[in-house]
């Protein structure tokens, strides 16, 4: 399976695993799994350091490695399909991550409930 981790999973996967459910973390640690951080979760990372919301002091990438996760940047097709999804969600940051779980076919890892709405394949963090 192909996971894709939202901002706050990723960011509880660093701090806290025990903080995510049992099924995330299952998930997560199991080597047969992908499990991909996309670019806009750095960003939104990033924007909440800048603005004083996140004091967290890492390495960014050298955390993804140090997992065995995998960096998804954004494509043309992941920017394209944010076009074609409803507006359950208004949040431009979690419409990219919804549009990357259904061009990359990813169970998308979140404790957003409004994610559900858009039919696509979660497992709650």
């Amino acid at each position: 399976m192909t996971l894709l981790l939202d901002t706050h999973t990723f960011l509880w996967w660093l701090s806290n695993p025990a903080s995510l459910s049992l099924d995330a973390r299952v998930a997560i640690e199991d080597p047969a799994n992908q499990v991909l951080v996309s670019t806009i979760v750095l960003w939104e990372i990033a924007i909440k350091r800048t603005i004083g919301k996140l004091s967290a002091n890492l390495n960014l990438e050298t955390a993804i490695h140090d997992a065995g996760f995998v960096y998804l940047p954004i494509s043309e097709a992941h920017i394209a399909t944010t076009e074609t999804l409803p507006l359950h969600h208004r949040d431009p940051f979690d419409r990219m991550l919804i549009a990357q779980s259904i061009v990359s076919n990813a169970t998308l890892v979140t404790r957003d409930p409004l994610i559900p709405q858009y039919g696509i394949a979660t497992i709650i963090a």
